[in-house]
């Protein structure tokens, strides 16, 4: 009995000290796996660069999408006064024309009827002038009555009135009183470009009929162009005039370009948007009306203590940084220690707790393979 509880003591003893030496085997194997030893020929292979903390300008931005497009004043349609048929129209959409260009040509029977009532009114304003002249001079010399005079005023200003609303109707007709009053009258009438630019859109063609409401062509001049952005209402309150604005061309282009913010609308749209007015920074780019663009409003910056993204390694939702902990024998230790991440843009992060890494040199680049 004294045999068997000996040997009990001594297999407890055995175990225990089993699991402490297991223990102390893994706090080992703990404390060895949060260290990095490299060497020379790794160090060189994987172009590893050691660096320290720097100041970087984090910036924040409001985003927003919109188009590219022209003031009102740089938008023009053309369209006619006085229904008629299309009988000619040489443009095409991306034609560029000058402000006074012919564009199109009219013809209508009714052009010729305007033009006959015209000169019309226009022989008969010459006789009423001077039996107007006449009665005033009889009425002033007592000669004629009040009654006869008075009709003759009324008479001549209603037809002066008529003939200048319809020398006034010619000439918005584009064609000349002073060639009518000489006999010579038209079947058509042309149509002239309103202002300097490109035809971007043509909605009619020979033998079409339009009428004064109808649009017959849009111009558009695109010497300056400028963004209309959409901004949503909960962000509105960042944007300021002259802030900086960068955008892309996100179809046809990566590449980012700069404008300014030049106005902010004053009401709210039902999508809960607000317009802003942008002003581009070079207009000599390619940019057409109506494409999409992303752009970010730059409203803030400030400078913060921070690491290229290259140089933090991410595991498990934590953020790690590679400190040297010895350089001995062309080998380099380093120590995964774990860092707080405050701002974040695509090329650096804030690195909160720098302080505990003061005068430490770090892994800024290469780790990505340990």
């Amino acid at each position: 009995m004294k045999k068997v509880t000996i040997f009990l003591l001594s297999l407890a003893f055995f175990a225990c000290g089993k699991q402490e030496t297991k223990t102390d085997t893994t706090a080992e194997n703990k404390e060895i796996s949060n260290q990095i030893v490299i060497n020379k020929q790794q160090f060189e292979n994987e172009k590893m660069e050691l660096g320290s903390f720097s100041e970087h300008e984090f910036i924040s931005y409001v985003t927003a999408n919109g188009m590219i497009d022209v003031p009102p004043e740089n938008r023009a349609i053309v369209n006619t006064f006085v229904g008629g048929y299309v009988t000619k129209i040489p443009l095409l959409i991306g034609d560029y024309v000058k402000k006074g260009q012919f564009v199109a040509s009219l013809t209508n029977t009714d052009f010729v009827e305007i033009q006959q009532n015209y000169l019309e009114i226009a022989a008969q304003l010459n006789y009423l002038k001077n039996e107007f002249e006449r009665q005033k001079t009889l009425f002033d010399e007592k000669i004629s009555s009040e009654k006869n005079y008075l009709k003759a005023e009324s008479d001549y200003k209603s037809n002066l009135a008529i003939y200048n609303g319809l020398r006034k109707k010619l000439q918005m007709m584009q064609i000349n009183p002073s060639e009518i009053e000489k006999g010579i009258l038209t079947t058509s009438i042309n149509l002239y470009a309103p202002i300097d630019g490109y035809v971007t859109e043509v909605w009619v063609s020979n033998g079409s009929f339009v009428s004064s409401a109808s649009k017959m062509m849009e111009i558009v001049n695109t010497k300056h162009i400028h963004l209309e952005l959409n901004v949503f209402e909960k962000d509105i309150l960042n944007v300021r005039k002259d802030q900086k604005i960068l955008f892309k061309i996100p179809e046809s282009s990566e590449n980012y370009f700069d404008a300014a913010v030049h106005l902010v609308g004053t009401t709210v749209t039902n999508d809960r948007t607000v317009k802003v007015h942008g002003h581009i920074e070079d207009e000599s780019q390619h940019f057409m009306t109506g494409m999409f663009v992303e752009a970010k409003i730059n409203y803030d910056s400030k400078k913060e203590i921070a690491l290229p993204n290259s140089a933090i390694i991410s595991e498990e939702n934590q953020s790690y940084i590679l400190v040297v902990k010895e350089q001995k024998n062309e080998e380099t230790t380093f120590e995964k220690v774990l860092i707080s991440i405050g701002k974040k843009d695509e090329n650096y992060s804030q690195i909160i707790n720098f302080d505990d890494f003061k005068d430490k040199k770090i892994l800024l680049k290469g780790g990505f393979m340990l």
